[in-house]
């Protein structure tokens, strides 16, 4: 039988621990964060001394201001990538050369870099010839008699639409929507609709923030009436 040569993976033993803590007492100076996980009870039978109970707030306080600390890292990393790829998106519209072009770098951006499932640009006029075959054109009338509830205002809401709502603004597929956010697209009076779904019936909230998409909708406020009949 040949002789087990230990390696790292072989847990250590309590004496070799004790054994190199001797020989290295400055250990923790080193390392103090250490300390604060570390478990020492003082002999005080089944009742809890002061100082062990202060510990013991201290290092659930360290804990939990860790997991905010993580948190608002995760939060600051998640901002910045939405800030690149909201930058990206806009200047991608700024550089379109007509109103097919905007509404196209809208969709591919929108599907691509933000991963929504459903996008519907609706156009209200008499434009002679549909802009983007991502686009869609109606009357004024149509609109106010499918989406009027949704046009009294220019502010983004998220929730759910009724049927015939979905059906007039996301077509054949707003059988697969769950949850939607929708804005008006205003210079001087609505001229358009943007609207996202999700298949979850919970992504968008009427709760949620809408900042982004109004957002969005701001850009294409300024850049797409100038494409519009007068």
């Amino acid at each position: 039988m040949t002789e087990h040569k230990p390696t790292l993976a072989d847990p250590l033993e309590p004496e070799q621990i004790e054994a190199w803590l001797r020989e290295h007492p400055e250990f923790f100076e080193n390392h103090p964060d250490l300390l604060a996980e570390l478990s020492l009870p003082h002999e005080s039978g089944s009742a809890i001394s002061l100082v062990e109970r202060q510990v013991a707030i201290l290092r659930e306080r360290n804990i939990d201001m860790r997991h905010r600390l993580s948190k608002l890292l995760d939060n600051a990393r998640d901002n910045d990538k939405l800030f690149d790829k909201t930058k990206r998106l806009v200047l991608n519209l700024l550089e379109g050369q007509d109103m097919g072009d905007i509404i196209d770098a809208l969709h591919y951006s929108f599907d691509k870099d933000f991963s929504i499932h459903f996008t519907s640009v609706i156009l209200f006029g008499n434009l002679e010839k549909v802009p983007s075959s991502q686009a869609r054109v109606v009357s004024i009338a149509e609109a106010r008699e499918h989406l009027g509830a949704l046009l009294k205002n220019s502010r983004a809401v998220c929730g759910t639409l009724g049927s015939k709502e979905l059906e007039f603004v996301f077509g054949n597929h707003a059988s697969e929507i769950g949850s939607v956010a929708v804005v008006p697209l205003v210079h001087g009076s609505a001229f358009g609709l943007l609207a996202i779904g999700n298949r979850d019936p919970q992504y968008y909230r009427s709760s949620m923030g809408t900042l982004f998409l109004g957002y969005i909708a701001e850009v294409l406020n300024r850049l797409l009436p100038k494409y519009l009949p007068r």
